[in-house]
């Protein structure tokens, strides 16, 4: 099943990217490396690979420590944490497509329509904004829904990681005069390197992937300022039918996160792996 789904569609990828071929009949009009040469340069698709990794260092810098603060507190005694387990969670059972519709209706520039805008003119002298219309408020934008969507993820794993942790190591280090910061700095947050490598990790190939809800909610727009690789794959590959072209942007996407998992897991996983045998 693996040959046949995933190493079968690589090859045959990597064959039809070597051809100027819309799709319709046999590839014949070989052209050898020129699809690559045509995406190294061109100026779209370097726009979309710095959009992917603007999402990939916010996810690092923001959505991850802020899932590991809240996996911490309701991962404790804290009144009504069930509650709030379930609330955060809850976002990540939401398919793509519907979150994307429901943060759409959210972002709506129109006051009466949109629900974020209809609190900010609340606000003396704030004027209603096109979130997802403005080049420079769309990317960051779109992080905000990525967080929404995928923080319960994350801060389910943390929490399973918190488990693993033996009380006995913390109550030791209570008795021996360490204070809650130093809990969370010496022993919380060491003890759970393993689980926040391996949610880096997911979180950086998610991002490199990122395709529905970008596309559902600005097809890669205004003027491009939200592409990434993968919407950029599919405009040319399925929009415009140059599949060769699409299937030679498949390539690279695979190689940019082949190279990274395979240095992210000899860096930082190695000891993890170690550790493990």
């Amino acid at each position: 099943l693996f040959s046949v789904f995933v190493v079968y569609p690589i090859f045959r990828s990597l064959y039809f990217s070597t051809f100027d071929w819309n799709g319709l009949g046999p590839a014949t009009d070989f052209i050898g490396l020129d699809n690559f040469k045509r995406i190294l340069t061109d100026k779209i698709f370097q726009k979309a690979v710095t959009n992917n990794l603007i999402i990939a260092g916010l996810s690092l810098i923001v959505q991850l420590p802020l899932s590991l603060a809240i996996a911490i507190m309701v991962g404790r005694n804290f009144l009504g944490r069930g509650f709030f387990r379930t609330i955060f969670f809850l976002p990540y059972v939401l398919s793509e497509v519907i979150t994307a519709i429901i943060w759409m209706g959210l972002f709506n520039p129109n006051p009466d329509r949109g629900f974020i805008n209809a609190l900010l003119v609340l606000i003396p002298g704030f004027e209603p904004k096109a979130f997802i219309g403005n080049p420079d408020l769309v990317l960051f934008s779109i992080f905000i829904v990525l967080s929404w969507k995928y923080f319960g993820l994350h801060m389910l794993l943390y929490m399973a990681g918190l488990q693993n942790i033996p009380h006995e190591i913390e109550e030791a280090a209570i008795i021996d005069g360490a204070n809650k910061r130093q809990l969370l700095t010496f022993i919380t947050i060491p003890l759970l390197g393993s689980t926040i490598r391996t949610t880096a990790y997911l979180s950086v190939l998610g991002s490199l992937q990122q395709f529905t809800l970008v596309w559902i909610m600005t097809k890669g727009g205004p003027v491009n300022a939200s592409e990434v690789m993968a919407t950029y794959m599919y405009r040319y590959g399925f929009v415009r039918f140059w599949l060769g072209y699409g299937s030679a942007v498949a390539i690279v996407m695979l190689l940019i996160a082949l190279i990274f998992s395979l240095v992210y897991r000899n860096l930082l996983q190695k000891q993890d792996y170690l550790a493990g045998a």
